[in-house]
């Protein structure tokens, strides 16, 4: 028998193992390093769920220290399936919980040093983060075509779902959106939403084309190339099927959730500093029948994140209560302003919302014309990578770690 691993396999295991292989069933261990799932070419993520239980006062609990083991085990599987050793370990000082993170990684790559002895020359440089420091980014609706529908629809293991949406046929009732295997949608899955009717009509024109040329068939050869082209005929079919089928859905979805209206509040909030308004639109929203309360529990959050210093969440509660939120999800208020509200993440969260950011946006509408509103947010992360790819990151915000898992200190300069 062969035991295949997706991870590092820990002495301990091994003597395990071959304790308990009491008839010598097991001949050979193999390690292949995958123990994470890809999203794209770029991303990838751990499939972890209530990660903010390491946040909370439950971080020395079981199921904590299990999470925690998670994410420094998928950060080493990352690195050794790229044979990648970073030369420079950087962590948010703001987070002890990602200061813990690096230092349990550094402390790994020494303790399984050959392992990650790889050829070449300067090694990447490994950023831990915290989400506490932009909680705002996940809370914006989202206009790119992947986002929305992980968003609205739900993009598991690059499977959506729409059983149950109106008018659809049985074929359709579950479909893949994967990048490796759908041209239109490696291609436009970045793309604004506004962009996509455009992108789907070129689809069908071309597909219209390429029918076309299996209407004329009257003789034997003409069978031999329809059978031909059948495959990928039958193929183009369904892809134009499914991607209409996907986006009217998301078309549908946004005017029953108002995303239009929903998403200019957000950014509004988010972007630019004016409490009495934006407490009276969130007040509107609130008591607006038609605003799920999903999208309401959203807004409240920004605003309640925005003007922490106010004191107000009481009464947002009490309305959101009113209008039938319930008791469970009133309490992801608290728990989010305990987890990033103001005295636990770093400051300058909302410092660009002042006279310079409507200067700014003043100036981006003059230049490139109409201004898209639902697009103005510019997350913290952004920001970071500007500052790196610049020189100009700050050791006291990202403090690196004291020494590189090869035990020298940190006089490499990261080549990626």
């Amino acid at each position: 028998t062969t035991c295949f691993f997706s991870n590092i396999v820990s002495h301990d295991m091994l003597a395990r193992l071959g304790r308990l292989d009491e008839h010598d069933l097991i001949m050979q261990v193999h390690e292949y390093y995958a123990d994470y799932m890809a999203i794209n070419e770029e991303f990838f993520h751990l499939g972890i769920e209530n990660s903010l239980v390491l946040s909370s006062s439950q971080a020395r609990s079981p199921e904590a220290l299990a999470l925690y083991d998670r994410n420094v085990s998928g950060v080493l599987s990352a690195l050794l399936s790229m044979k990648r050793r970073p030369s420079l370990i950087r962590y948010q000082g703001s987070s002890e919980l990602a200061r813990r993170l690096a230092g349990d990684v550094v402390s790994a790559m020494e303790r399984e040093d050959s392992l990650f002895d790889f050829r070449g020359g300067g090694g990447p440089l490994l950023l831990v983060l915290d989400r506490r420091d932009d909680p705002i980014t996940p809370l914006l609706t989202q206009w790119t075509y992947q986002a929305m529908v992980h968003e609205l629809l739900g993009l598991n293991n690059n499977r959506v779902l729409l059983k149950g949406v109106p008018n659809i046929s049985k074929d359709l009732e579950e479909v893949v959106l994967s990048p490796t295997q759908d041209d239109f949608f490696a291609k436009n899955r970045h793309a604004n939403f506004g962009d996509l009717g455009s992108a789907v009509k070129d689809m069908l024109n071309e597909y219209q084309r390429f029918s076309k040329k299996n209407e004329n068939i009257s003789s034997i050869e003409d069978m031999q190339n329809f059978m031909e082209r059948y495959p990928d005929f039958r193929a183009k079919s369904i892809n134009v099927a499914k991607h209409v089928a996907v986006i009217s859905e998301l078309s549908r979805l946004t005017d029953v959730c108002q995303l239009l209206d929903i998403s200019e509040l957000e950014q509004e909030v988010s972007c630019a500093s004016d409490h009495s308004l934006h407490k009276q639109e969130l007040m509107d929203r609130i008591r607006n029948p038609n605003v799920k309360n999903a999208d309401k529990l959203r807004l409240a959050l920004l605003f309640l994140l925005r003007y922490e210093s106010y004191n107000e969440a009481r009464e947002v509660k009490t309305l959101l209560q009113d209008r039938g939120v319930a008791g469970q999800q009133l309490a992801l208020l608290d728990a989010v302003l305990s987890y990033a509200g103001e005295a636990q993440r770093a400051s300058g969260l909302f410092s660009g919302g002042g006279i310079m950011s409507k200067l700014s946006k003043t100036l981006a509408s003059t230049v490139s014309g109409a201004q898209n509103v639902y697009t103005q947010h510019q997350p913290v992360l952004s920001h970071t990578l500007d500052a790196i790819c610049k020189g100009k990151i700050k050791d006291a915000a990202f403090p690196p770690m004291a020494s590189t898992p090869g035990g020298s200190t940190n006089a490499g300069k990261p080549s990626e």
